[in-house]
């Protein structure tokens, strides 16, 4: 048995709706389909999510939010429209944005995802009706309806532990193909949470876990995974296989085919994942597993955005608690870091720059108060390049091949630090340099 997701581009109009069920209905294994909200049709095209987030700034503004409500319709009418839906949901749809829109608009958080995730539902009711109207048992269920009970953390929800029981329990007698929007579930008291941006993958995962899936399907619009970003490198090398450990390494740092935190899910129950093309989808694609045969180095990724908070204090390795003081500083503030590189008397933490919004001359403040060092800084527009793969504890001069890469492209290093793992290379980086630094690493790798 298979759970598969189809991202917003596998489903932003009828003719990809069409391919997708074409997908599901030929394979009997494939029963529990994902769906997220229709993508862009082309270049120029606004996401419905982006349609839904333009509706929420609309009614905490108190501006006139009818013709948003209109413009969001009539993607969903084009579709009902061309696939030919005999019993309209257009009216239900309306109603249902108002109803959102009325309960919770003096709650902004709580509004933001309620009609947030209305791209995703939606979606999932109309395909489910159209393959209903062309013969095929097909069952719509929310994330209510299959028990995906999430933390009260507005745009940022978690699974709660108790879901993976509640959803294999109730999805257990489902009849026919069952779809079931992602993106979203709800906390105890029935409210509406979604997950981080791209969160279906996460949806997807959740399903795939709680049912013991064979495999996990992630269809999008790419046949696969590539060694680098194909928008900077031209056709870089596909990846056949890769661990979880790997993709968790590349999606970190700015490889978004697959959600990372979806990992979590499918890897405590070491179930495969399959990146897919909905355009092609007899292409192996991309298999992520438990474990596979060391090859060297998998992928190069870079991602922008992030701050380096800079210490020195001398006699800094003398000093005991100096680094679980800092960490509970940073805990105090709500602050996660990324890397910590250090030597004896200095230390550097890195972090997303847009945690430092509205705090960063107390943060400052604090650590020149509490830890008492003698130079702290701020620098920001860095960028974080992740060279990743299993075999690179193996070979000799990985590191060297990508400072010598650097070095020819007149790209200053700023910091590198590698896990204890021994799986991945971090190197900061400055932002203007991030596609270079992309192209140079990768030449290295992969084109000798």
């Amino acid at each position: 048995m298979k759970v598969c997701k189809f991202g917003g581009s596998s489903v932003a109009d009828a003719k990809q709706i069409k391919k997708i069920l074409n997908i599901i209905n030929n394979d009997a294994t494939k029963k529990y389909i994902v769906v997220s909200a229709p993508g862009k049709r082309h270049n120029k095209d606004v996401k419905v999510t982006d349609l839904l987030i333009g509706l929420v700034e609309a009614v905490t503004y108190r501006k006139d939010y009818q013709e948003l409500i209109a413009q969001i319709l009539e993607r969903f009418l084009q579709i009902e429209r061309e696939l030919n839906i005999r019993h309209s949901l257009i009216e239900t749809f309306r109603t249902q944005l108002n109803d959102y829109i009325m309960r919770y608009q003096d709650q902004p958080e709580r509004l933001t995802d309620a009609l947030k995730s209305c791209g995703e539902d939606f979606n999932a009711q109309l395909i489910a009706s159209y393959n209903n109207e062309q013969g095929i048992m097909t069952t719509y269920l929310s994330p209510g309806d299959i028990g995906l009970i999430v933390s009260d953390e507005p745009s940022n929800a978690i699974v709660l532990e108790e879901s993976y029981e509640k959803i294999k329990n109730n999805l257990a007698h489902a009849e026919g193909k069952v779809i079931i929007p992602g993106f979203f579930g709800v906390n105890k008291n029935g409210d509406i949470n979604t997950f981080s941006r791209g969160g279906s993958d996460i949806t997807g995962a959740i399903i795939a876990s709680s049912l013991s899936s064979d495999v996990y399907e992630n269809f999008t619009d790419v046949s696969g995974i590539f060694s680098a970003n194909p928008n900077i490198v031209d056709h870089p090398a596909s990846i056949i296989q890769l661990t979880y450990e790997e993709m968790r390494e590349l999606s970190y740092a700015g490889f978004s085919v697959f959600h990372d935190e979806a990992l979590l899910p499918v890897y405590r129950s070491q179930i495969p994942v399959n990146i897919k093309n909905t355009n092609d989808p007899d292409h192996p694609g991309t298999l992520i597993t438990n474990t596979r045969q060391s090859t060297g180095v998998v992928g190069v990724s870079c991602d922008t955005g992030f701050a380096s908070i800079n210490m020195k204090k001398y006699l800094m390795n003398r000093e005991i608690g100096f680094t679980r003081r800092l960490l509970s500083i940073l805990e105090d503030m709500n602050i996660s870091y990324e890397h910590m590189p250090s030597g004896i008397d200095d230390i550097s933490i890195i972090l997303r720059a847009h945690q430092l919004e509205g705090k960063e001359a107390k943060l400052l403040e604090k650590i020149e108060h509490e830890l008492k060092v003698d130079a702290l800084s701020i620098e920001k527009n860095i960028a974080i390049l992740m060279v990743v793969g299993l075999g690179m504890k193996t070979l000799v001069g990985t590191a060297n091949k990508a400072t010598e890469a650097f070095k020819a492209h007149n790209i200053n290093l700023k910091m590198i630090n590698q896990g204890s793992s021994e799986i991945s290379m971090m190197f900061g980086i400055e932002e203007k340099d991030a596609n270079q630094a992309v192209l140079a690493a990768y030449e290295a790798y992969f084109t000798h």
